[in-house]
């Protein structure tokens, strides 16, 4: 995998999309070829670049199909597929699993894709149909993240989900989980899968894609029933990166799959900005040497919003006003994790009444257990 940040991508950014090869126009027109699209839609032997580059010579999807049972493209496993595939029995499969194929040059095909060396012939989709003008930021990190990376990636989808702006990310446990979550308290988000798009992936995340579909949209270029395979998620992340005109990278390791997606964006000429975390952390590597390397610094939605010139938007939410007692014990809370001790020492209150204040102070959500000790939480405000 590619490191993320250095000058070598940043400087990515500056890469041309013009030269990157194009569908042709009418390439899925009528229902013969929308037919045909979607039959190619269903074939392992070509990749989605390969495919692509037969579809460009040929013209339409009827042709490339075409050329595929002839045996001047694709493999024998595609020709030995097309002997038995039924079109009309894909399509009913499709059906059956709620969802709906949109092909290149359809209205819910999202332009950003055109920007990809490989765009996908079409994409499925479930759930609220797709508004390619309205915009959209990627939120992406680690899966294995911290209590501090996901009440980030939550806040920062909540707040541009309040501001009207699309939220996508993978669907994966961690931060893309919580940046959904986050996003659904407020507005819409898209989950872009790594598997079939009837195949709820992880499975502790059932019930985060069954909430997504209800009020958002689930994408995915994999036909119903394709298992979620290792090499199908950095196919995936080039999807989330180009839906969107940023990308957020909240936490990551060196190497980790949010390399990957930072990767598109640049290729993509989207932009990249990044969480800063604690530099003990390795999970901090990935959003801190995009920093370094001269990423714009995320501290929450605000800042998105700024950096992309679409205002705040009131995606942050006002401190929230305590009786006194509360409010000076949070006040004591300023920095690293601290003891009880520490914050009665520093508020100047009696022992008894900050463990009490911790607690209501806790249940609230403006402070989190971090061991024995507390800490403020986003909500609290800075």
């Amino acid at each position: 995998m590619a490191a993320a940040g250095g000058a070598g991508s940043v400087s990515a950014v500056a890469r041309s999309v013009s030269a990157v090869a194009r569908w042709p126009e009418g390439f899925a027109g009528g229902l013969e070829n929308r037919r045909a699209a979607l039959v190619l839609m269903h074939l392992r032997g070509l990749t989605p670049r390969r495919q692509l580059a037969v579809g460009a010579g040929e013209g339409t999807a009827s042709a490339t199909l075409a050329a595929i049972r002839s045996g001047t493209a694709g493999t024998d496993g595609d020709r030995a597929f097309l002997r038995a595939a039924d079109p009309a029995g894909l399509d009913a499969a499709v059906d059956a699993a709620g969802a709906r194929f949109v092909a290149v040059g359809d209205p819910e095909y999202p332009p950003g894709l055109s920007d990809l060396a490989d765009p996908p012939l079409g994409l499925f989709l479930r759930g609220r149909p797709l508004e390619p003008l309205r915009p959209a930021v990627a939120i992406v990190g680690a899966r294995n993240c911290t209590a501090y990376g996901a009440e980030v990636a939550a806040a920062i989808g909540r707040g541009l989900a309040t501001a009207g702006v699309i939220v996508v990310s993978g669907g994966a446990r961690g931060i893309d989980g919580a940046a959904h979550r986050g996003a659904l308290d407020a507005g819409w988000t898209v989950a872009v899968l790594g598997s079939g798009i009837d195949v709820a992936y992880p499975a502790g995340n059932r019930a985060l894609l069954a909430r997504v579909r209800e009020t958002g949209t689930i994408v995915s270029e994999y036909a119903p029933g394709v298992p979620a395979e290792p090499f199908r998620f950095p196919a995936r992340n080039r999807i989330v990166a180009a839906m969107a005109r940023a990308t957020v990278v909240v936490e990551g390791a060196a190497g980790s799959g949010s390399t990957i997606t930072v990767d598109h964006a640049h290729d993509c000429g989207r932009e990249v900005l990044a969480v800063p975390g604690p530099v003990t952390s390795p999970l901090s590597w990935v959003p801190n040497d995009l920093i370094r390397a001269g990423a714009p610094l995320a501290r929450d939605a605000e800042d998105v919003l700024a950096e992309l010139g679409l205002g705040t938007g009131g995606a942050m939410a006002a401190s929230p006003e305590l009786p006194p007692g509360l409010a000076r014990v949070l006040a004591a809370l300023a920095g690293p994790p601290e003891a009880p001790e520490a914050v009665a020492a520093r508020s100047g209150a009696p022992m008894s009444e900050v463990l009490t204040a911790l607690l209501d102070l806790e249940i609230r959500g403006l402070v989190r257990r971090a061991g024995g000790r507390f800490e403020r939480t986003l909500l609290a405000g800075r």
